[in-house]
């Protein structure tokens, strides 16, 4: 692919309200597992059991970034960031998941806003990236119904805390990774493997959101609210009729459940059809709860999805499809730009959506330090030629408004622990020393000539 990787040239095709952020986790990058009150969440236990999370990893000690709280907001500060997306630790707020508020916990999250508004970084909050409460497990998690109105809660006391410095709020991150992963395929916490279990989640998700941006504009009206999803870029695996069925039922499976609930007020019929548990899930004013208005949506996009029919499998009936590209990043996914574009278009075809923010979006690239330096090149490549169909897509009228590099720093990657680096900053696991990469000040510069320009 043929682009001008300059990043002056670049930030040229950017219009001036255009924020580039960058983006972390609470539980990649924050350890402290047992500070200051905190109780575990079920990646806590998830962690310590055998054979889940490659070589042993947990999040223990991640970044200490619970520790360098400072240090590292100064780094933001020297990458030019213009916004940082976090995510709050519901297990520090509330180590129960309801009941008594643990202040200290809460004393974190009032350092780490003020000293974004410190240093002049807009404070993009995620009240949930997959660290649920383990005390909630013991209920059935998300497979519950009473999470949700604990979400509510927690969503409210957040929100009258920090909501006066905060410039966005989401309500969940990628639901699609905690239900699927976490309830269908097992390799996300809690585990599950089960259809029923999945649905139960994902309803449960699904309405837990809509309680929780009512709660926040209880508190607070005037945040822009909104939500994370990994929407996934759809594409039949050939041109054939029953590929282009199977792409359909994918998109109504992957896309659709959350998307449908959250923007038409209805689940696709599809699926209804297809995973007869969820019915039993949904009671009267469910959907209506579901649908609220949102301010903006955030979109974490990697890789494309490609799918191919199989009849033999279980509902959405598809099997995935051979890469179409042979590039690939040190996790193996397909690198494929045209991916991004291809989504945000499919969607707001489909839907009603307001403005939008690419919230995360980066590769794997497992290059280390030689010299004192970091010479990410693969993902410095992939960062622009994405960046590139995010300048293109707000050329042709699309509303985004942002784009957050995934992530600020190296961390734990969920199930494969240690072994991908995603950061535009290097980490030494032994050391904590932080080494900015080429791709950190390639994005330093883009910042720098967006903001001059």
């Amino acid at each position: 692919m043929t682009h001008d990787t300059s990043p002056q040239t670049l930030a040229r095709r950017f219009p001036e309200s255009f924020v580039f952020g960058v983006a972390t986790a609470s539980y990649q990058i924050e350890g402290a597992v047992q500070t200051d009150g905190r109780k575990p969440s079920i990646w806590d236990a998830f962690s310590h059991m055998p054979g889940r999370v490659r070589g042993g990893d947990s999040g223990d000690v991640a970044c200490d970034h619970y520790n360098r709280l400072e240090a590292d907001l100064d780094l933001m500060s020297d990458l030019g960031a213009q916004a940082y997306r976090f995510s709050i630790a519901w297990p520090r707020i509330l180590p129960d998941g309801v009941g008594a508020l643990n202040e200290k916990g809460l004393d974190f999250y009032e350092r780490l806003v003020d000293g974004l508004k410190a240093r002049g970084i807009k404070a993009f909050a995620t009240l949930y990236h997959w660290d649920l409460p383990l005390a909630l497990m013991g209920r059935g998690g998300w497979t519950d119904r009473e999470t949700a109105s604990a979400f509510a809660q927690y969503a409210g006391i957040v929100t009258r805390r920090l909501g006066d410095r905060l410039d966005t709020i989401v309500t969940f991150n990628e639901p699609w990774c905690s239900v699927y992963l976490g309830h269908l395929m097992g390799v996300h916490a809690p585990g599950e493997r089960s259809m029923e279990a999945a649905m139960a989640a994902l309803h449960v998700t699904n309405l837990a959101h809509g309680l929780g941006v009512q709660a926040i504009r209880a508190e607070r009206p005037e945040i822009p609210t909104g939500i994370v999803l990994n929407a996934m870029s759809v594409m039949a695996g050939s041109d054939s009729d029953a590929d282009r069925k199977a792409e359909g039922r994918a998109n109504d499976f992957h896309n659709g459940a959350f998307f449908g609930p959250l923007f038409q007020g209805a689940y696709p019929q599809s699926v209804l059809e297809g995973c007869p548990d969820l019915l039993r899930h949904i009671k009267a004013g469910d959907l209506e709860t579901i649908r609220q208005p949102l301010d903006f949506w955030g979109l974490n996009y990697y890789t494309p999805m490609r799918v191919r029919d199989d009849p033999s499998s279980p509902f959405p009936h598809v099997a995935a499809a051979p890469a179409v590209r042979l590039e690939k990043t040190d996790i193996g996914w397909e690198i494929e730009p045209s991916g991004l574009s291809h989504i945000v278009k499919d969607l707001y075809g489909r839907y009603t959506l307001p403005e939008f923010y690419i919230t995360e979006n980066g590769a794997a690239d497992n290059t280390g330090v030689e010299n004192g330096a970091v010479s990410d090149t693969m993902r410095l490549d992939y960062i622009s030629t994405h960046m590139s169909v995010a300048a293109d897509l707000i050329a042709d009228n699309y509303p985004l408004k942002g784009y957050f590099a995934w992530s600020l720093m190296d961390n734990f990657e969920w199930a494969e622990g240690y072994s991908m680096r995603f950061g535009i900053v290097h980490v030494d696991y032994e050391t904590q020393v932080r080494t900015i990469k080429q791709s950190g000040y390639w994005y330093r510069d883009l910042i720098a000539a967006h903001r001059g320009g």
